[in-house]
């Protein structure tokens, strides 16, 4: 079977002057980083944190981020904040923030606009961050709760315990789960890994500790740490003081008496900015791209409207959108959609929508993947192309699932190739040696011509079942000329394109036929 989950994030070093008239605001959505900026201290930040850097006239930065970080960088208008903070600073993203952060940065890289999204937003945020106490405020945020019943029943033991040692396959046989199942859970639900909820929660429980009197020296075995130096490092980087000036500046506020109780209401306390009700409902204009745009729905649903033919985006469907083709997008309520990359029409042939869909596993990459396409924030060796290729591993992987496939090594690669070729660069057949045209034969009891053309017959089904014209089919799946293609069509399947879309149509709903589309059902 073919590869369906994701590649690793690599890690990203970028550099540059900072010269744009604009603020930017870059905050960690999972992972870490960090961010340097000429004549400033280094910032390094955790899932969840960010940084402010005001407009400069001027300065050298670079970014450097962990294997497995994902981070946004965000344009603020210069009338944003002016002169409020004239310096960076570090804030944190509080609970419910971090999706609509998401849609902002994509109304700043795509022609979506929508009423109700406004940048003065971002004062509050910064300026709540900047309300909390610290280090105690910082200090003091547990972290979310997730809230599938497996993992929340392992957060609420770890938060009851953070010195518990069980490994995943033992917390999961504990709460009746799957390992997968609940590193899945921790992810959705928290934005975070297993491991970084963990420790999140722990260094949590380790500031309490230290706020309530408790020597320094017996904190890190309270909560889970086997050495002091893993722990000083984890608390110094999570808080920006190590455990002994954290309990120092704590000793010196006053009413130390009655330090415990007082300190532990400020760490609660739930002064954090407001996050906006909703995400509002957002459009295109009616517009042509030059170029075929791939768009991937992270949050909610979508649609793509081309001529008279409405193309529905449910939550992980990623569709190219054809150059030249007159479309308008958009975006529900509640939903976000994010660009993924450009292919140019001499890299992939397309006439038409093609869609395909990336399971929830995949969220984290994808974002990288449009942050990588639409901002200086990628990888040194980052290639525009190869998510041309991701999208063609995908729908390859979906196609197979309703083909016999060869076992052998050299003829399922042939298989899979042709499978990424249907639609995108034309139907015909490849020329591969007698050895795979055997291993057709006896593996999938059908010649290597004969399969290619199975499987292209699938696909034109699937494609006309979805609403596609014949003549868009026909292009699609290699024929050049719509008679030619009605007569295969016919004979592999005993009905003519118009005839079985005809009877298909009222058999299912539209959003039916696009969810067999999407996953591959033929």
């Amino acid at each position: 079977m073919a590869a369906v989950d994701p590649p690793p994030i690599p890690r990203v070093r970028s550099s540059g002057l900072w010269d744009q008239p604009e603020h930017l605001l870059l905050w960690v959505r999972t992972g870490s980083a960090c961010v340097r900026m000429e004549g400033n201290p280094d910032f390094r930040l955790t899932g969840g944190e960010g940084v402010w850097i005001p407009a400069y006239g001027g300065s050298h930065w670079t970014v450097d981020t962990e294997p497995g970080t994902v981070a946004f960088p965000l344009l603020t208008h210069p009338s944003i904040a002016a002169g409020t903070w004239p310096e960076p600073r570090r804030f944190v993203v509080p609970d419910g923030w971090q999706d609509w952060l998401i849609q902002a940065f994509n109304l700043m890289v795509t022609p979506l606009t929508g009423h109700g999204y406004s940048q003065d937003a971002l004062v509050d945020l910064l300026r709540g961050s900047e309300r909390r106490p610290a280090p105690a405020g910082r200090a003091g945020d547990p972290p979310i709760v997730p809230r599938a019943a497996g993992a929340r029943e392992v957060a609420e033991e770890l938060m009851r315990n953070p010195a518990l040692d069980l490994t995943v396959t033992e917390w999961a046989a504990r709460v009746l789960s799957s390992p997968r199942t609940l590193l899945r859970d921790f992810r959705a639900d928290t934005g975070l890994t297993f491991e970084q909820w963990r420790l999140r929660c722990r260094l949590t429980a380790a500031a309490e500790y230290i706020a309530a009197g408790h020597s320094v020296g017996g904190v890190p075995a309270r909560v889970g740490f086997s050495t002091q130096s893993g722990f000083i490092r984890a608390f110094k980087q999570r808080f920006g003081l190590t455990p002994h000036e954290f309990s120092r500046e704590l000793s010196a506020r006053p009413a130390a008496s009655a330090l415990t109780d007082n300190l532990m209401r400020m760490m609660r306390a739930n002064d954090a900015p407001r996050a906006p009700d909703l995400l509002p409902a957002a459009r295109t204009p009616s517009h042509t791209n030059n170029v075929h745009v791939l768009v991937w729905t992270y949050r909610g649903s979508g649609y793509l409207d081309v001529g008279d033919h409405r193309y529905e985006q449910e939550r992980g469907v990623a569709t190219w959108i054809p150059a030249g083709a007159e479309h308008t997008m958009g975006v529900r309520e509640n939903s976000i959609s994010l660009p993924l990359g450009n292919a140019g029409p001499g890299d992939l042939q397309l006439t038409e929508p093609l869609q395909v869909q990336f399971s929830p596993a995949w969220d984290d990459y994808l974002m990288f993947c449009s942050v990588s396409a639409r901002t200086p924030l990628r990888p040194d060796d980052y290639d525009p192309s190869h998510v041309s290729d991701l999208f063609a591993d995908q729908v390859a992987a979906q196609r197979a699932l309703s083909l016999p496939m060869p076992t052998e090594s050299r003829a399922r690669a042939a298989a899979m190739d042709y499978l990424r070729r249907i639609g995108t660069s034309g139907g015909t057949g490849l020329d591969v040696p007698a050895d795979i045209h055997r291993a057709f034969r006896e593996q999938t009891g059908m010649s290597f011509a004969r399969w290619c053309y199975a499987a292209r017959m699938r696909v034109a089904r699937d494609m006309l079942a979805g609403g596609a014209k014949p003549t868009a089919v026909s292009r699609r799946v290699g024929y050049a000329h719509l008679p030619t293609f009605s007569a295969a069509f016919t004979r592999f399947h005993g009905l003519s394109p118009r005839d079985y879309q005809d009877r298909a149509a009222p058999a299912k709903g539209s959003a039916d036929r696009v969810a067999d589309v999407v996953t591959g059902r033929w």
